[in-house]
């Protein structure tokens, strides 16, 4: 009977090995797997750094082409903004005195469609 309880108490024993064996399978395994997450996440973010980089690259020279065509518009602007500023003060006494003439030479005629009352 001695036999069959330590033949009992072997398995038991042997069943608890298993599971502590199986229990520290399973905490390496989370360990593994919260390591290869960290990993992942680690060159996905090297990766998305280096696309930005790359990105920011092409934007800046696209747009520094755009910057040179913008202030090049700017400088057009300006100088037809003076072209026409300095027309207007050349032109103004001469159009104020055309202006004036035509109000005060009134000359009152009889429209053509105007009907007398007979």
């Amino acid at each position: 009977m001695t036999s069959q309880s330590q033949g009992i108490q072997q398995l038991l024993q042997a069943e608890k090995r298993a599971k502590d064996k199986l229990e520290d399978a399973k905490k390496r395994k989370g360990k593994r797997l919260k390591q290869a997450k960290e990993e992942a996440t680690a060159e996905i973010d090297h990766y998305r750094l280096q696309r930005e980089r790359e990105f920011r690259h092409k934007q800046s020279n696209i747009m520094g082409s755009q910057g040179n065509l913008s202030t090049k518009i700017e400088e057009q602007t300006t100088e037809k903004i003076r072209d026409i500023t300095s027309s207007f003060h050349k032109h103004m006494e001469n159009m104020l005195k055309q202006l004036l003439n035509m109000t005060s030479d009134i000359k009152p005629e009889i429209h053509s469609n105007y009907r007398g009352t007979v």
